[in-house]
C-alpha cells in the first residue's frame, strides 16, 4: 500500500494534537477563532514572502529562485482564498 506522505504526516500531526487537546479539530473548524487565526496567518505569511523574499534582489536577480518564491506566494493566496471561503461562508450561500 503506498500512502501519501502529505497525508501520512497530516495524519502524525493529528494523533499529536489529540494526545494534547482532544477537541483541537472542534476548536478550529470553519467560523472558530482557529480558523480565523489560520487564515490572518496566511495572510500575514503571503505578504512576508512576497515584501522580504520575492522581492529581495538576490531572489529577483535569479530566475528559479524567483519562480520558486512566486509559486509560494501563490500557494498561500490559493490556500487563504480556500480557508476564507469555507471560513466565511460557513451557513451556505443564503447566510442560513
Amino acid at each position: 500500500m503506498s500512502e501519501n506522505p502529505s497525508e501520512s504526516e497530516r495524519e502524525r500531526l493529528a494523533a499529536e494534537l489529540t494526545a494534547e487537546a482532544p477537541n483541537w479539530a472542534e476548536a478550529n473548524q470553519p467560523g472558530t477563532f482557529g480558523c480565523h487565526e489560520l487564515l490572518d496567518r496566511v495572510s500575514m505569511i503571503a505578504n512576508m514572502v512576497d515584501s522580504f523574499i520575492l522581492e529581495h534582489p538576490a531572489c529577483v536577480a535569479n530566475p528559479d529562485w524567483f519562480a520558486l518564491a512566486e509559486q509560494a506566494v501563490y500557494s498561500l493566496n490559493d490556500l487563504y482564498q480556500q480557508v476564507g471561503a469555507v471560513h466565511l461562508d460557513i451557513d451556505g450561500p443564503t447566510g442560513g
